[in-house]
């Protein structure tokens, strides 16, 4: 028989049952325990000499017994191959996991963290954190899962897909073809971010598409349908780098690729919340009374507009004189609406600036 040199993702739950089953001093053999875990008995010896060989199990085999046992009767696998640190960051990871509910990635994913977290439930504090650090539910944006497999292929084999779309600002779907540069979380929806042919009206991009401004081009996978991978291939800029256009703010997912200045005083209790949080990398906060100024600067603007109607009485805008007078056109366009104070049909009201997602 050949000996094991390496655990396979599948057998670490197996080989957990087998220390929990010796440890028990029950003397389980070969056959009991590939009877109770559903395997082969090939299978089981080859875990018990992996646990001998490699994880210096002290497993010896009883003959009067005719079953397994432990020479150290306080030897358990966790002590010497998982500390309850690492089984509470497996734990914690499950948790985070669910983030990501509505992707084709999750159930595999989770059934893999299960396989090998369940095992280890009586070895620490069995499973006390599922309940008490949690990560709270957010507005999901599902999609079909077809999308994500084929943009996922796109994204490996670097080929232009083709699909139809339909943009916040059109009615109606539209084909488009697109190289997948990558996939973006934010917020509880995924979002493609690749080039564009069709809007660029060249087929090459130029080598480098943060010094020509190449305008970022977003994709909600919520709003794809059709999609279909070609057979033309691209090569892939060493600038397709969502994060290397943001100018070194952090407000997720879209940029215009305009670097700005922005300063933004903030009161009561929102001053406090964004004090708490790093926007961007050069932010700066300045006390005044009754709040702070954060100033940074970045190529976000349509986030940074939204961080600020976000808080309401509690936010005005300094710089640039841009972000000033939008907000004050949705300022008046919010006293409007507060005035008539009915639904109708009505759309008079001006549109936000259109953003960068498509």
């Amino acid at each position: 028989m050949k000996d094991r040199k390496t655990l396979p993702k599948t057998a670490l739950a197996r080989i957990y049952f087998i220390d929990r089953e010796i440890a028990s001093g029950k003397y389980p053999n070969t056959r009991t325990l590939a009877k109770a875990y559903e395997t082969g008995t090939a299978t089981i010896s080859r875990d018990i000499d992996f646990m001998r060989v490699m994880l210096n199990a002290p497993v010896e085999y009883d003959y009067f017994h005719k079953g397994y046992y432990y020479t150290e009767k306080t030897f358990r696998l966790p002590a010497a191959f998982t500390s309850a640190d690492e089984i509470m960051a497996l734990g914690l990871a499950k948790t985070l996991l669910s983030l990501y509910q509505n992707t084709p990635i999750y159930d595999a994913a989770r059934q893999l963290l299960e396989t090998i977290t369940a095992p280890l439930d009586d070895t620490v504090q069995p499973r006390w954190y599922e309940d008490r650090i949690i990560v709270p539910p957010v507005p999901q944006v599902p999609f079909e899962p077809e999308i994500w497999r084929t943009i996922c292929e796109g994204l490996r084999e670097n080929r232009i897909l083709e699909f139809e779309y339909r943009s916040v600002w059109n009615d109606g779907y539209h084909p488009r073809r697109v190289r997948p540069w990558q996939l973006l979380f934010d917020n509880g929806a995924w979002y493609l971010y690749g080039y564009a042919e069709d809007r660029r009206g060249a087929r090459e991009p130029p080598p480098s598409c943060v010094a020509a401004k190449v305008p970022l081009r977003m994709f909600s996978l919520s709003r794809i349908r059709n999609i279909s991978l070609t057979d033309k291939t691209f090569t892939l800029p060493d600038s397709a780098d969502y994060r290397l256009h943001t100018d070194g703010s952090f407000l997720g997912v879209y940029t215009d690729g305009k670097k700005r200045f922005f300063r933004i005083a903030f009161y009561n209790d929102a001053a406090l919340r964004i004090q708490e949080r790093r926007w961007a990398k050069d932010q700066r906060i300045k006390e005044i009374p009754g709040g702070i100024i954060l100033s940074f600067t970045g190529a976000q603007y349509g986030k940074v507009l939204e961080l600020v109607l976000a808080q309401g009485r509690d936010a005005l805008p300094l710089e640039p004189p841009e972000l000033v007078q939008e907000w004050q056109e949705n300022v008046r366009d919010m006293q409007k609406r507060a005035k008539d104070r009915h639904i109708s049909s009505d759309t008079s009201l001006p549109k936000s600036k259109k953003p960068n997602i498509l």
